[in-house]
């Protein structure tokens, strides 16, 4: 199995793409093994020391390391554990989808933030090794959660203003704001 790396703009993360299929559908995030009991592959991630957190998308994952590890050791642990995982062919994750999208009722604002959302800047993100959930409008803000490699990123915090906001405000006059949430 050969696993192509990409450097993302947060140092601390590195994007692994392992040629197949990570999820089925959706995203799941993890900051800890304790998080991570429903995904054998995360599991196995945190098992090396010097990974602090790891994000699963639909091609690819991200693995953040803590601030003392240094990629030269860790990353070929990280490629070999990948490999490992789907040649076991255990699930990378078990009896989910991950992240659930939100039904019922919305009012047009909402529906109109979150197909801007999908359509523009979650695959942007993705190309960075991240992923963006929006949480709420409420106020003339809109509440966004970053994740993988977005999750703690030096340029996060411009990406949301000059990037997003901008967008957001430009197509929806009723944004006047967008901040992240945990």
């Amino acid at each position: 199995m050969f696993i192509q790396t990409e450097p993302t703009p947060n140092p601390a993360t590195l994007k692994f793409l392992p040629g197949c299929d990570v999820m089925p559908s959706g995203t799941a995030d993890f900051t800890s093994s304790e998080q991570a009991a429903a995904s054998p592959l995360a599991q196995r991630l945190f098992t090396i020391d010097g990974v602090a957190g790891v994000f699963l998308a639909s091609d690819f994952l991200t693995v953040a390391k803590s601030d003392d590890a240094n990629w030269q050791v860790i990353k070929p642990q990280i490629l070999a554990a990948i490999t490992e995982h789907f040649e076991s062919g255990q699930p990378v994750i078990e009896g989910a989808d991950g992240e659930a999208g939100a039904g019922g009722d919305e009012d047009a604002v909402v529906t109109q933030i979150k197909q801007l959302i999908e359509t523009r800047v979650r695959p942007a993100v993705a190309q960075d090794g991240g992923d963006i959930i929006f949480r709420e409008f409420r106020d003339g803000v809109v509440y966004l959660h970053l994740r993988g490699a977005c999750s703690g990123c030096p340029s996060a915090a411009a990406t949301l203003k000059h990037g997003i906001e901008n967008m957001l405000k430009y197509y929806i006059p009723e944004v006047q704001a967008v901040q992240a949430v945990a």
